[in-house]
């Protein structure tokens, strides 16, 4: 895992081969490590090449940034690892109980904060980064000197409990959710229009057990200000604190949120003062307005332009009517700027030189490439699930874009088809779509079931409450139909759908973890 793959299997496949007396359908799943979620369109092109040579012939797009590779087999296993690294990229601490792919938004022409946070989101994935010889040992054929066991600088011996993850935010967008990660650093812009520090958020995270109420997802508390030269220190002793602090005899137990919830944060924040040498800055104010991405085309302050690009759930495939798989790498092979991840599995193609966007825009038609699907669709966000995720209780990135289907029907009849609503699904309570932080999430309970929760913040803040438990697909659309129509007819003006339901009284605001297993609507938990 720390070398950034997992070993998974085709439970599609299970019973049949089962029967047959055969093993599981082993094959890798491979995360590359992207900060910041900028490649080139060399490196697409490279990935694109390996997704059809070594893997299923499709490359998934992550809720961190990131690139998945599905179905590598072992025998093409080190050829992948090989590959990947051949063309700049890495897979190493993209899994693992150390720090994961550092994201932030993901334009850094927008503006001068939007590029700092992209230099501060790399400079602290290069000082995170475990400095073992094994990963080119092992991979890249490197040579053993002594040994690949030395203590790492600052991981140790043991590394971290778990794995940890960092954002950089900066405001007005949330689009990395901020406030649902170890440790995030909100921008805080100065009348220049330059970053002067950031806010410190600390002990956010998503996942949970099902049955388990001493587990549940959390909101990062924001704790400081620091200047900008401050700022990968700040992530070190943090992640140090974590490593020292941390539980590591219950692995539900032992990420930074639980960590923080046991000491306390006023502990916590003087503890890491300590560590600093210096107090942090009360922190100042900041506002955040939308988790979501700005779809379609932008032009930055050099006369570039930018288009973000829709991608359902991530999956960059070829289909009949939207052959976007081959488009991209159309479109790669004449680009001269970059390709860039956004923290909501959809693309941006950025830098397009003006003399070049015609050209781009014309193979944009060409291959159906458009944003033209409701503001929920487009605010739609799922894990990859089954058949491969050896974690997950049901569907997600499968059925996720039927659900929306059935739920668009009452989207149009209400009116409501440009409003963006967030939606997002996981096929367990682990949430790494981050559901709890939508404004309807759906979390897999066993096959064709579901967890609905409603009433979360359109900007990230706030998490949402248990509304039905254990539902189908017809209950769930059942349970959605009224509550969509009585919003589109009795919203205050600007009122947001998750602002709504709690307004109405459907579900509370949440306001802690124990307060976030509380809550079922009582029409649905008497039925």
């Amino acid at each position: 895992k720390f070398h950034g793959t997992y070993l998974q299997d085709d439970r599609d496949l299970r019973p049949e081969r089962r029967k047959k007396k055969l093993e599981q359908a082993y094959s890798f799943m491979v995360r590359v490590r992207v900060p910041g979620g900028v490649c080139t369109p060399a490196q697409w092109l490279a990935l694109d090449r390996i997704a059809t040579d070594y893997a299923n012939g499709t490359l998934r797009l992550t809720t961190r940034q990131s690139f998945q590779l599905h179905g590598v087999i072992k025998s093409n296993l080190k050829r992948t690892m090989q590959a990947i690294n051949e063309n700049l990229l890495s897979t190493i601490a993209a899994c693992g109980d150390v720090n994961r792919n550092v994201m932030c938004n993901p334009n850094p022409h927008q503006s001068e904060a939007h590029a700092e946070a992209l230099a501060l989101a790399r400079a602290i994935s290069d000082h995170l980064t475990p400095r073992t010889g094994a990963y080119h040992e092992i991979w890249l054929d490197g040579e053993k000197v002594v040994s690949s066991e030395a203590e790492e600088p600052i991981y140790g011996p043991h590394y971290l409990p778990r794995k940890f993850k960092i954002v950089v935010a900066v405001p007005p967008s949330n689009d990395v959710d901020v406030f649902a990660h170890d440790l995030g650093f909100i921008a805080i812009i100065g009348e220049a229009g330059r970053v002067v520090g950031w806010n410190v958020a600390v002990g956010g995270g998503m996942g949970m057990t099902h049955g388990e109420p001493e587990t549940f997802p959390r909101t990062a508390d924001v704790i400081g200000f620091c200047p900008p030269e401050q700022a990968v220190d700040v992530a070190e002793k943090v992640v140090l604190m974590q490593r020292d602090f941390g539980d590591r005899a219950n692995r539900k137990h032992a990420r930074l949120k639980y960590t923080i919830e046991d000491r306390g944060v006023d502990r916590f924040r003087t503890e890491l003062e300590q560590r600093l040498g210096h107090a942090l800055e009360p922190a100042r104010p900041f506002r955040f307005e939308s988790t979501g991405d700005r779809y379609g085309w932008t032009k930055d302050h050099r006369g570039d332009w930018h288009y973000t690009l829709f991608i359902e759930n991530g999956r960059v495939r070829d289909t009949p009517d939207r052959p976007m798989k081959t488009g991209l790498a159309e479109i790669a092979r004449i680009h001269v700027g970059d390709f860039r991840l956004t923290a909501n599995q959809n693309l941006i193609i950025a830098s397009i030189r003006p003399r070049h966007k015609p050209t781009i825009e014309k193979l944009l038609r060409q291959y159906g490439l458009t944003n033209d699907f409701t503001g929920l669709r487009l605010n739609a966000m799922a894990c990859v699930a089954l058949p491969t995720c050896g974690l997950a209780l049901a569907e997600s990135e499968r059925y996720l874009p039927d659900l929306v289907t059935a739920l668009d029907d009452v989207i149009e009849s209400a009116g409501l088809r440009d409003d963006e609503i967030v939606i997002r699904m996981s096929g367990c309570p682990n949430g790494c779509s981050r559901p709890y932080l939508a404004e309807i999430g759906l979390v897999g309970r066993a096959p064709g079931r579901y967890n609905l929760y409603l009433g979360a913040a359109f900007d990230g803040s706030r998490l949402n409450k248990l509304y039905g438990k254990d539902l189908s697909h017809d209950e769930i659309v059942g349970a959605l139909t009224p509550l969509i129509a009585s919003y589109a007819k009795e919203r205050a003006d600007g009122e947001r759908f998750g602002d709504f339901v709690i307004r109405k009284g459907h579900v509370a605001a949440t306001a802690s973890g124990a307060d976030f297993h509380a809550n079922l609507a009582p029409e649905l938990s008497a039925a």
